[in-house]
């Protein structure tokens, strides 16, 4: 950091610790910095000296109560349009943002801005419980509606993006991030480079997904999934992703939901949790026995065939 921090008066505000954080922040979370935008907009105002642990939960209780909005492209004006949906933010996701603010503040006082003796903040916040073991998947009647409405889709690389989704398990960022040079159509994969974790990853490809890519290939540099408007950023597909839904009557479901079909449907049809794991790019193992329950059938074959003479 090139610009000298400031003294450890606690006069500095919490917009200008997460400034001076993000200018020295090499992780590869890209949520990051939108969501440390909202929090300077809820208590940037605020120093280091002023704020406490009853801002931040009255923010949290305000994110809490509003429901979140989607990006669904730009005006005539170029502005954009953000969109509500019927819904409120999981508890995963709230704890993401106490996460992110709290890593701020921990890295104040690592760097010796925060003031001496200067109670951490998030210290007295609660975290909500999440509720990570309950899992939508997609019925095989389900899913065969849902690529139906997608190849009937307005947008004509939606069924494609689905499809990914469907059988890579990849996240919607990796998906919507891909450029055509990290498509190898000859090896069938796609290389998403680093993910959220900071972990190297290669999508496989299956044969339909192939076919799309080569039909609509273009440029090195340019996004497999681009805005018409701007080819730059990638397209704000919510808007079709919803009418493709709609058109296949398939109610509470998230297009990250696909990832959970994708794992439900591997140890369905005898993938190992390791195996699920190593797809979906998990960490921890923990993150992956959610499925466990779908491969009872592979596992109780698996002793049958070991051990099934012994009496």
């Amino acid at each position: 950091m090139n610009a000298p921090l400031p003294m450890r008066d606690g006069a500095v505000t919490v917009a200008e610790l997460i400034h001076y954080y993000m200018a020295d922040y090499a992780g590869r979370d890209t949520s990051r910095v939108q969501r440390l935008s909202w929090w300077a907009g809820q208590v940037g105002n605020l120093t280091l000296g002023e704020i406490s642990d009853d801002h931040l939960h009255a923010a949290l209780e305000h994110l809490a109560s509003s429901p979140p909005r989607y990006f669904a492209g730009k005006d005539a004006d170029g502005r954009p349009i953000m969109k509500a949906k019927r819904c409120t933010l999981a508890p995963a996701t709230l704890n993401r943002y106490s996460a992110a603010i709290a890593a701020v503040f921990t890295w104040g006082v690592r760097r010796r801005i925060a003031p001496k003796g200067w109670i951490h903040p998030c210290r007295g916040l609660e975290r909500p419980t999440e509720n990570n073991e309950k899992t939508r998947f997609l019925t095989k009647d389900e899913r065969a509606r849902l690529l139906a409405a997608c190849k009937a889709s307005k947008w004509p690389r939606l069924y494609l993006l689905v499809l990914m989704a469907l059988t890579t398990g990849a996240r919607k960022g990796e998906l919507m991030g891909l450029r055509w040079a990290d498509i190898d159509l000859e090896h069938a994969v796609a290389n998403v480079g680093r993910t959220k974790n900071g972990d190297a990853k290669t999508l496989p490809l299956v044969p339909a997904a192939v076919e799309q890519l080569a039909e609509f290939k273009g440029a090195p540099a340019a996004l497999v999934f681009p805005s018409p408007a701007i080819p730059s950023q990638p397209f704000a597909y919510e808007t079709r992703w919803q009418q493709a839904l709609k058109a296949a009557h398939i109610r509470g479901f998230r297009f990250h939901d696909l990832r959970h079909t994708a794992a439900s449907h591997l140890a369905q049809n005898g993938a190992t949790l390791l195996e699920i794991a190593d797809l979906l790019g998990h960490r921890q193992m923990s993150m992956t026995k959610r499925y466990s329950h779908l491969a009872s059938g592979h596992r109780s074959a698996l002793v049958n065939r070991v051990m099934g003479d012994l009496r």
